[in-house]
This record gives C-alpha cells, sequence and structure tokens, in this order.
C-alpha cells in the first residue's frame, strides 16, 4: 500500500490530504491566500487525527512546487522538507502547471494550455498534448493577440486555469480555441504522486527550491537595474 501526505498552497486555495493507494482518504482546504501558512500545520495534525495515522506511516510527500504565489510555494515546499527531513521520507514535487492540465487527459482536443495568473497580462503557461506529454516548456508570458497562434494553427486547443479570462478575444474566438474553467482538484495531485512514486521520482530534499519560473518583483527590483 502506498500512503501519501499532500500538500498544495501554490495558488489561490490551499489543500492538505492523505491517500492511500489512489484513495482519498482525509481532506482539507483553506481558501483564503493570506492565512495558507496558519492553516497547514494544524490541517495536517487533523487529517492524522481522521485517520488515525501518523506521519511516521506517510510513504512520501507530494507537493505542488510551482509556479504560482511566491509565498504560497514557500509554505508549502517548507512544510514537506520539514516532514521529510526529521522522517527520512522521499518529497516528491510536482508542477501547478502538469496539475492544472491534468484532468483533461485524454481530450477530443489536441493540446491543453493551462495558465496562471501572473500580474497585470502575463502569465505561467505551457503545453501538453492530450496524453500529457509537454509539448512546449513552462514560460512567463506576456500575453497579445499573436500569442498562441502557432499551436493554435496545429489542432484544437484547451485553455484553462485562473489565466484563461485574460486571454485576448482574437484568441479565446479562434475556432481551435476552447477555454475551460479550472477542473484541477485534490484527485489530480494524488494520481500525479502515486504515478511518481512508483517511478520512483523523488525530489532532493536539501537542494529544492520553489519553482518560481520568473524573479520575485519588488519595487526595489527596477532601482538595481
Amino acid at each position: 500500500m502506498i500512503c501519501l501526505l499532500h500538500i498544495n498552497t501554490a495558488l489561490g486555495k490551499a489543500m492538505v490530504a492523505i491517500s492511500r493507494d489512489n484513495e482519498l482518504l482525509s481532506y482539507r482546504e483553506n481558501a483564503v491566500q493570506k492565512d495558507h501558512s496558519s492553516f497547514l500545520q494544524p490541517a495536517i495534525r487533523e487529517l492524522l487525527n481522521d485517520t488515525g495515522l501518523s506521519l511516521g506511516d506517510m510513504d512520501a510527500v507530494t507537493v505542488i512546487n510551482g509556479p504560482g504565489s511566491y509565498t504560497g510555494l514557500r509554505v508549502g515546499l517548507s512544510a514537506a522538507k520539514g516532514i521529510c527531513f526529521s522522517l527520512q521520507k522521499p518529497m516528491i514535487t510536482l508542477s501547478t502547471l502538469e496539475w492544472i492540465a491534468m484532468p483533461f487527459k485524454g481530450t477530443d482536443e489536441t493540446f491543453i494550455c493551462p495558465l496562471i495568473d501572473a500580474r497585470r497580462m502575463e502569465v505561467f503557461t505551457a503545453t501538453y498534448d492530450r496524453n500529457m506529454n509537454c509539448v512546449s516548456s513552462p514560460e512567463a508570458l506576456i500575453l497579445g493577440e499573436q500569442s498562441f497562434t502557432e499551436i493554435l494553427g496545429k489542432g484544437r486547443v484547451i485553455f484553462t486555469g485562473d489565466g484563461a479570462g485574460k486571454l485576448p478575444e482574437m484568441i479565446s474566438g479562434h475556432p481551435n480555441a476552447r477555454v475551460c474553467d479550472n477542473r484541477s482538484s485534490i484527485n489530480e495531485q494524488i494520481l500525479l504522486g502515486e504515478m511518481a512514486y512508483k517511478k520512483a521520482e523523488f525530489a532532493d530534499i536539501a537542494y529544492s527550491e520553489p519553482f518560481y519560473l520568473k524573479a520575485f518583483y519588488t519595487p526595489e527590483t527596477d532601482k538595481k537595474r
């Protein structure tokens, strides 16, 4: 049996869960982004109480590791690192973009394009085929009328995620474009985590960092240029 603890504080909603052999045993969520840090540890204790398990019973910890909220990514990875280091458990880091795209695996459309809101008209994005093979690597992209024209010329594309609402009308109205609400949930993280565990795709606990995709911006950033 594979027993996993799942941590996801990458975006607006924080989620934690325990699963066993792809089955969700217990789940908690928090919709207030600024409270992710204070939510996380009490929520994990509640999961353990619900299931009668201990952290020592976990075979590994999975964490959604970016791109996403700078603070949220640090909160989630720090918690996962602390648990895994202290108990000598494997840690599995998962892509936010792959997690967002996962509900559409097997779609009739040719491509899946998750988009994460990243300030103004910028998004974090990548492109996957219907079998979840990565077609274009994750990137920070400023949206314009010519964005995605190449991929739209190759087949039908599902655009999803909280950045999809930023798509210019020329893109969202394209005959090959289909804009869908974000459908990703803890179930997709469980599935990705189990797949990674079976392949022994474990992260280096000491050297793992959040996958920010771009440098953190502050007003001081411009002064240093």
